[in-house]
Parts: structure tokens; C-alpha cells; sequence
């Protein structure tokens, strides 16, 4: 039996790829003081009934570096798409020019610089833990081999690769979090 134990390395690699994607999604909704359209991804509209991502809803558009455009299909909804931008969070004062909403972009004093690396690392130290809670489960499901009779030799080999994978993505998201941190103390 001992021989047959094949560990689920794929499950592992996609779990974590999970969390890599989710501290992704998380990166694209900080403001970074350039604008970009996936700020608006996390806005969610009350369109007929039912809360609405904003890009089902109306065309997002970055016309210039500090200027998302949103262009509303239903001219009933600017009003609700101008309210659920302004309570998002994002810090933005939309502008009305018809169906279009003009959302300005303002440059980023200092101290909300600061504070927005300290939310990206907390994004971070959030996705770390995802992936080593992966770790331990893949860890976990080793030991339990090992007591049906895996050979240590064996132990030794999948813990290794699991602490291997590991690691790699470990080091991924350091990568990223510098690369957004970079980003948003950009003047």
C-alpha cells in the first residue's frame, strides 16, 4: 500500500495558483494614482433588481492617464452608477456629461501612498497564509502515508517538493507586492 501513495501535487499547484489570482484581483483594485479600468472591477451596481458588476452595466474606458471614462448603456442607470461609485470607497467624485461618467483620477499625497502599501501588504501576508495553509494540508496528507507504512526515503521526497512549491509561490507574491509597492509610490 505504502507504494501506491501518489500525492495530488496538481490540486496543491492549483489551490495555490488560487491565491496568487485572488492577491491579483485584490492588487487591481488599489488605486495606484494612474487611472486603469479594473479599479472599477469591485463596484457593483443595483441595476434592474439585482446588484451588478459596473462593466455589465456600461463601457469602462481610460481615455487619458488620470481619466476613467464609464459609458452607460441605459440612461436610467447613470444615477445608480454614479451613487455606487461614490460609496465604493475608491476616494473618486464622478462627473456627469450625459450617459458618460468621468471619474478624474487625483494624484495621491504621501501619507495615502503609505497607507495603501501597508493594505497591499496586508493583501500579501493574506495570500502567504492561503499558501501555507495549502502547504500544511499537502503536508498533512503526507504524514498520514507515512503512518500506512510510506518509507521515509519517500516522505522526505514529497515533503520536499511540496516545501519546494511552496516556496516558489511564496516568493511570487513577494515579487508582486514589491512590484505594486513600486507602483503606487510612483509620483
Amino acid at each position: 500500500m505504502s507504494d501506491d501513495f501518489m500525492l495530488d501535487t496538481d490540486d496543491l499547484e492549483r489551490r495555490m495558483e488560487g491565491a496568487m489570482a485572488n492577491l491579483k484581483t485584490e492588487f487591481a483594485s488599489l488605486r495606484t494614482g494612474r487611472a486603469s479600468a479594473s479599479m472599477l472591477e469591485p463596484v457593483m451596481v443595483d441595476a434592474y433588481g439585482s446588484m451588478t458588476p459596473i462593466n455589465q452595466v456600461g463601457t469602462v474606458n481610460v481615455p487619458e492617464p488620470r481619466m476613467v471614462t464609464v459609458n452607460v448603456w441605459d440612461k436610467g442607470l447613470v444615477g445608480k452608477v454614479e451613487k455606487a461609485i461614490r460609496e465604493s470607497g475608491l476616494g473618486i467624485n464622478p462627473q456627469l456629461n450625459g450617459t458618460i461618467i468621468m471619474l478624474p483620477i487625483p494624484e495621491l499625497n504621501e501619507e495615502r501612498r503609505r497607507e495603501l502599501g501597508k493594505v497591499a501588504g496586508s493583501y500579501a501576508e493574506n495570500a502567504r497564509v492561503s499558501i501555507r495553509n495549502v502547504r500544511r494540508d499537502g503536508m498533512d496528507q503526507i504524514k498520514k502515508a507515512k503512518a500506512d507504512g510510506m518509507s521515509e526515503d519517500d516522505q522526505k521526497l514529497w515533503e520536499d517538493e511540496v516545501q519546494e512549491m511552496t516556496d516558489n509561490f511564496i516568493k511570487s507574491v513577494d515579487t508582486a507586492l514589491e512590484t505594486k509597492q513600486s507602483e503606487i509610490m510612483q509620483v
